[in-house]
């Protein structure tokens, strides 16, 4: 065999970058097949042409793209991988600017305090009549998931036509952010003596919530988005745990003022969190 236009792997690993460890992994996995293995002494060679593909496969797994993923954007032709590069530098700045906001959060809580941002109340909640879709989602999911569930109900809401009690609001029942999922519920609070919701699609329910007692504190503007708005959840929790209180029941999102576009400053919310006396032991 003509082995001019080869490179021995230790050659090629030198001018990939790659190790040679590395490139046999590559190898076996598919990845970055050599062109020629010698039968007697198991050497690869590479062809020259093939050191661009190796120079990009060390870029993207400098990137943490899987070795699987790798391998499926380098057989799927330049415009996907262009595209699957692009798309990672977008999720990279914008994983960037939520630890960099959580950064500054961090910061103002350990120079000013909780309470030096978020001021912190209680209320009382009047027992309610809503219409509840439910999804699991994590933060990636959840707008997508709110848009969707808020269009359904405001249709099926129209059919009635119900009368709306308050602003619809979110329940949370539990963490959710870029690494958790949790049972989330798109509420829409309704006049219980008015016009009842029929033939529902599956998935929307109609529930009674009781009578409740609320730490609530508001937010406007960039500091209802995520990640700023956790600063506004932990505060409440403080609070609540400090002065002595149970938790009773999923925190809420109560969409005070909302313009439908995130980072509006006329946007307002309320995180409210239901909160009962504790037990005694």
């Amino acid at each position: 065999m003509d082995r001019s236009n080869l490179l021995p792997i230790g050659q090629f690993s030198q001018a990939s970058g790659l190790s040679v460890t590395a490139l046999r992994h590559y190898d076996a996995s598919g990845v970055l097949v050599p062109t020629f293995v010698d039968p007697v002494s198991g050497y690869r060679y590479f062809r020259r042409d093939q050191l661009r593909t190796a120079q990009s496969i060390r870029a993207l797994r400098q990137l943490d793209i899987p070795v699987e993923e790798v391998r499926r954007l380098l057989g799927g032709g330049k415009e996907e991988l262009v595209s699957a590069v692009q798309a990672h530098l977008r999720a990279a700045e914008r994983r960037l600017e939520v630890q960099r906001s959580i950064v500054h959060s961090l910061l103002n809580r350990l120079t000013e305090g909780a309470e030096m941002t978020h001021r912190v109340t209680v209320r009382q909640g009047s027992a309610e009549r809503i219409l509840v879709r439910g999804a699991t989602v994590d933060n990636s999911g959840l707008d997508g998931f709110l848009r969707g569930a808020y269009q359904e109900m405001y249709e099926a809401a129209g059919n009635g036509p119900l009368t709306f009690t308050g602003p619809a609001f979110v329940r949370f029942h539990g963490v959710c952010d870029d690494e958790n999922e949790t049972l989330v519920e798109a509420c829409l609070p309704f006049w219980e003596n008015g016009a009842q919701p029929t033939d529902l699609p599956e998935g929307m329910t109609v529930r009674e919530l009781p009578q409740s007692t609320l730490a609530c504190t508001e937010v406007e503007g960039t500091a209802a988005m995520f990640p700023q708005i956790l600063g506004a959840y932990d505060a409440v929790a403080e609070w609540i745990t400090e002065h002595g209180f149970a938790f009773a029941g999923p925190v809420r999102m109560i969409y005070r003022q909302w313009t439908g576009t995130p980072d509006d400053p006329n946007n307002r919310l309320e995180i409210a969190w239901p909160i009962d006396e504790p037990a005694d032991d």
